[in-house]
């Protein structure tokens, strides 16, 4: 298999795979990629024998152990603490009016301009400030925060074996830990969680939240806007009922789920499906491929909101690593989908075609709204932040 093909047009390439041999070799890789639905739930639930924890896993090496790359006791003890506060009614209770008063504000810089590039104006600009807000900072401190992200995704991607974490890194690790330390006191998220971790681990977890927040939040907008102008009627129907977006968005995280693969490490042989997995190969899981098992999902190429088992799609993983933050992603997504679907007559005018192995969104969406002229223009291309991809669940070295 082509990893150029793969990232060219996955859908295809992953329904190939799927279907004539679904936990496949690949050489590329150096690994095995799982397709199907099955066998995907089957390694993410299993972390004993499928584990995060490897040396290999980049990310550990440049923020430090954390919910994400441990396993059993020790990941408990890190994630713990985050559980109850993003629960669904928490995150609406101490999100829900600034996440829609930060997309309306964004919306109100560009709205009398007939015309935008999402990812630049709006979909980066949301993902980054409402990290700011989880982190406790200022919404003036959304640059900052891009900073420390943007130091902290190159040297994940670049990452050489000899574990060597470039001195920017360092410096933005530096600075968001004394952030860390001077809101410690305060009965905030990160506060709360330094009653039962170290300073240490809460700063790691922190930097977790933002890169991950940034990057797969970016991408779920740029996704679901994406799919909701592609499809004739839609827009409308958000108008006329706006908890649809529910349901547009919990498609498109079925149809195109942000981050496309998680990566795990076996810890011993095993049989997974008809393969024998040996212990130490790297086994990556395809949302992507997964989310489209015709066994799970009637007509899975089909964008379909209404179909009855949205909720069983894997976009923000299955088991003890299933995202902790998933309902705070998803009510961003919503919200900025309601917010941009108000725009009068809202249409795409061009979008990029989701790239990425790791990581899927278009580098660039441009829509128009009202009587703007010029729609037939090609799209801007958009800034390149994010176009390297951060390894949040995956191995970089197997790119």
């Amino acid at each position: 298999m082509d990893l150029g093909e793969l990232d060219e047009d996955a859908p295809t390439v992953l329904r190939r795979l799927r279907d004539s041999e679904p936990v496949s070799w690949v050489a590329a890789l150096d690994g095995w990629l799982v397709t199907s639905y099955d066998a995907a739930v089957a390694v993410m639930r299993d972390s004993r024998t499928f584990t995060v924890d490897d040396p290999r896993f980049s990310t550990a090496r440049v923020v430090g152990r954390s919910m994400l790359s441990t396993d059993g006791a020790e990941h408990a003890v890190h994630r713990s603490p985050f559980v109850a506060p993003f629960r669904p009614a928490q995150v609406q209770r101490r999100f829900g009016e600034d996440v829609t008063r930060l997309a309306d504000e964004l919306v109100e810089r560009f709205r009398d301009d007939g015309r935008v590039e999402l990812r630049s104006a709006f979909a980066g600009p949301l993902s980054v400030a409402v990290v700011a807000e989880v982190l406790g900072l200022d919404a003036s401190d959304a640059g900052t925060v891009l900073g420390w992200y943007s130091a902290i995704v190159a040297a994940v991607t670049g990452m050489g074996s000899d574990g060597h974490v470039p001195e920017p890194a360092r410096e933005a690790m530096t600075a968001l830990a004394g952030r860390v330390h001077d809101g410690l006191g305060r009965d905030q998220l990160l506060g709360v969680a330094a009653r039962s971790l170290t300073e240490e681990q809460v700063v790691s977890n922190a930097a977790v939240m933002m890169f991950g927040g940034i990057e797969t939040t970016e991408g779920m907008i740029l996704n679901a806007v994406g799919h909701l102008l592609d499809e004739p009627g839609l827009a409308g129907q958000v108008v006329h009922d706006p908890a649809y977006a529910v349901a547009v968005v919990e498609e498109s995280l079925r149809m195109q789920p942000a981050a496309a693969v998680v990566d795990r490490y076996a810890t011993a042989d095993v049989r997974l499906g008809d393969a024998d997995v040996a212990r130490g190969d790297l086994v990556r899981v395809s949302l992507t491929g997964a989310n489209r098992d015709p066994a799970v999902f009637a007509a899975p190429d089909v964008f379909d909101p209404g179909r009855p088992n949205l909720r069983s799609q894997l976009a923000f993983a299955r088991g003890p690593h299933v995202c902790v933050a998933m309902d705070l992603a998803r009510l961003e997504a919503q919200v900025a989908v309601r917010t941009l679907a108000a725009l009068p007559d809202l249409r795409l005018v061009a979008a990029a075609a989701p790239r990425g192995l790791v990581f899927r969104k278009p580098a660039s969406l441009v829509v128009s709204w009202g009587n703007a002229p010029g729609d037939a223009a090609e799209g801007d291309p958009g800034d390149d932040r994010g176009n390297a991809d951060p390894c949040l669940a995956v191995d970089p070295t197997h790119h």
